[in-house]
C-alpha cells in the first residue's frame, strides 16, 4: 500500500510541475522575459516552502550539522533549477506544452537511467535491467509519437 501512495505522489508531482510550467509560461509571455517568470517562481517557492516549514513544526539543523554540508550543495540545485525552468519557459511557447514536457521527460529518463546505473551525484546504484531498458524504449517510442504529426 505504501508503494502505491508513493507512486501516486510521484505522479501528482509530475502533474504539478506541468501545471506550474503552463502558468509560468503565461507569466513569461506577459512579461516578455521568461527569466523574470523564473525569478517569480523562485521567490514564491521560497515563501511557500518557508510557510510550509514553519507550519509543519520543523526545526533548523544546528550550526555544526550545517558545517559538514559541502559548500556547493547550497547553490548548485538552484543553478540547475533556474536553467531547467528557463528552458521550459522558453521552449513551451515555441513547441507546445505536450512536446516540451515529453522531450523534458526524455532527458530526465535518459539521465536518470545513467545516473542510477553509475551512481552519479552520490545516488544509490540501480542496475540496468532488461525490464528497465524495455520500459525506456517504450517511453521513448511514446515521446516520438507524441512529437510526430
Amino acid at each position: 500500500m505504501k508503494t502505491i501512495i508513493l507512486y501516486l505522489l510521484a505522479f501528482a508531482g509530475g502533474v504539478f510541475l506541468a501545471i506550474q510550467a503552463g502558468f509560468n509560461t503565461q507569466l513569461g509571455a506577459y512579461l516578455k522575459q521568461p527569466v523574470l517568470a523564473v525569478i517569480s517562481t523562485s521567490l514564491f517557492s521560497v515563501i511557500f516552502a518557508s510557510l510550509f516549514f514553519v507550519t509543519a513544526g520543523k526545526t533548523l539543523p544546528s550550526f555544526n550539522e550545517m558545517q559538514v554540508i559541502p559548500w556547493h550543495l547550497w547553490f548548485i540545485g538552484g543553478l540547475f533549477s533556474v536553467v531547467g525552468i528557463s528552458l521550459y519557459f522558453y521552449t513551451i511557447p515555441r513547441l507546445g506544452i505536450s512536446k516540451m514536457i515529453a522531450l523534458g521527460l526524455c532527458g530526465q529518463l535518459i539521465f536518470s537511467l545513467l545516473a542510477g546505473k553509475y551512481g552519479w551525484l552520490n545516488l544509490p546504484i540501480e542496475p540496468m535491467t532488461t525490464k528497465k531498458l524495455i520500459g525506456a524504449v517504450a517511453m521513448l517510442i511514446g515521446i516520438v509519437l507524441i512529437n510526430s504529426k
